[in-house]
């Protein structure tokens, strides 16, 4: 008897030395086909990390270069307001048209090699854009970019999960802080770039081109990453066969989802798309209403750069507290009257207060973060994450859209920025009221089963 219980043990433990063995020898093999090399290295990794923290700094200076020089722009391409409020609109275009495109592109050629077309993108339509010649050519070269940055955009959260599941949160901190970093920098520092480049605004735009190159260069091994996604979630899945056939039955109990069925998902995506609405606003005329105030062009880059750099601590901190509440709709409504407050002051002391604005509207801007954090919370399964995140961004990109447009348009035949500020004030009403429906405590599972 206790022979064969003996046995019974050894034959056990034999049977959970062999899973263990399988389950790295799958995720080797996982690692080295999702490389495209012989294995991963910790200096594959380190590089790696320095590719993500690159890659998130170039996701914003095309946009709030820009900003900061859009007045020299318009006078030496002689562009209309209505046509610079065309300009301020490109960037939701181009994620809503060419974001949708990642996820295939990625299954096609793998992840590492989009973000590394995406970064050669981004580096030749900023090299390009300032030379072209004139508004058609501007505006081709700066969708360019914007294309780029709307593939790596999407995937760049992707790999963060894909490569570092165990340090997502460090590595999505670190990321969002590199992308409020390269949103701030380029606009503060591109006046003094320019004048310091002789003054002309072609090469002050065209000197973001640079961090661009290098984040391609820190891709480039990457590129052969063709099975990135399928082999990370094959290591995910690498656990016992139990294990997989209760998944297995888990996901052919659900029924599909009829996302727009869902008044929450409606909720939220319209809330993404008014928060999106204020921010390029923000990116492509904060700039531009600072300096009709008599505020110098420096200083202007300076403020836009405090309301871009308040997302830094933020992002950390809003998540986190968001996770805590049952209902975020006190941290919508808190981050709404900020931002009512500060369009206020823009209205009637935008010089005088200027550096408080700054403040007040860096804190509204938060609403990115807090909207990225209810995505979440709002399914309960991994595909209604991804499904709701997908049907969120995209209608709210879409929704985003005419909000510059129309900035420009008032802004060109009002003749100052009375309206346009009163137009701004006007969308956080509503930005208020969705995001308080979205934020309450139910899922979309529950609302859109067929």
């Amino acid at each position: 008897m206790m022979g064969l219980m003996a046995s019974d043990e050894t034959r056990t433990d034999t049977r959970t030395e062999t899973r263990t063995e399988t389950r790295a020898m799958r995720q080797t093999e996982t690692t080295r086909s999702s490389t495209g090399t012989r294995a991963w290295t910790p200096w594959m990794t380190r590089l790696l990390v320095l590719g993500i923290v690159l890659a998130a700094v170039n996701l914003r200076p095309a946009i709030t270069s820009l900003g900061a020089l859009l007045e020299e722009v318009r006078d030496g391409l002689g562009m209309s307001g209505s046509v610079a409020g065309l300009l301020t609109s490109v960037p939701p275009l181009c994620f809503a048209v060419f974001g949708v495109a990642a996820p295939r592109l990625a299954r096609r050629f793998g992840p590492g090699a989009v973000v590394f077309g995406g970064m050669v993108a981004i580096t030749a339509g900023l090299l390009i854009r300032p030379y072209a010649g004139g508004t058609a050519g501007f505006l081709a070269a700066t969708a360019l970019a914007l294309m780029g940055i709307a593939l790596s955009n999407v995937l760049m959260p992707v790999i963060v999960k894909r490569f570092f599941p165990d340090r997502v949160g460090s590595m999505t901190g670190l990321y969002s802080m590199a992308l409020a970093f390269g949103t701030s920098i380029a606009a503060a520092a591109t006046v003094p770039v320019t004048n310091a480049l002789g003054g002309h605004w072609q090469p002050g735009l065209a000197v973001w081109a640079v961090p661009g190159a290098a984040a391609a260069l820190a891709w480039i091994p990457f590129v052969r990453a063709r099975k990135a996604s399928v082999s990370a979630e094959s290591a995910g899945s690498a656990g016992s066969d139990d294990r997989r056939a209760d998944a297995d039955g888990r996901r052919a109990e659900q029924p599909p989802l009829r996302i727009t069925r869902s008044r929450t998902a409606w909720a939220l995506a319209v809330f993404f798309g008014l928060q999106a609405t204020a921010a390029y606003i923000t990116m492509g005329w904060m700039a531009q209403i600072f300096r009709d105030a008599g505020v110098s062009a420096g200083t202007a880059g300076l403020l836009l750069a405090v309301i871009m750099v308040m997302g830094v601590p933020l992002a950390f901190v809003i998540p986190r507290v968001a996770t805590r509440l049952p209902h975020q709709g006190p941290i919508v409504v808190v981050l709404g009257v900020c931002g009512l407050a500060g369009y206020a002051g823009l209205y009637f002391a935008p010089a005088g207060g200027a550096w408080v604005w700054a403040l007040l509207l860096g804190v509204s801007n938060c609403a990115f973060p807090l909207a990225l954090t209810m995505v979440g919370m709002r399914a309960r399964t991994g595909a209604g994450v991804a499904q709701l995140s997908a049907f969120a961004q995209s209608t709210g990109y879409l929704i985003s859209i005419p909000g510059p447009l129309l900035v420009g348009v008032l802004y060109q035949h009002s003749g100052g920025w009375g309206l346009p500020i009163a137009l701004m004030s006007a969308l956080m009403v509503p930005q208020i009221v969705v995001g308080v429906l979205a934020g309450r405590d139910r899922t979309v599972e529950d609302e859109a089963v067929r």
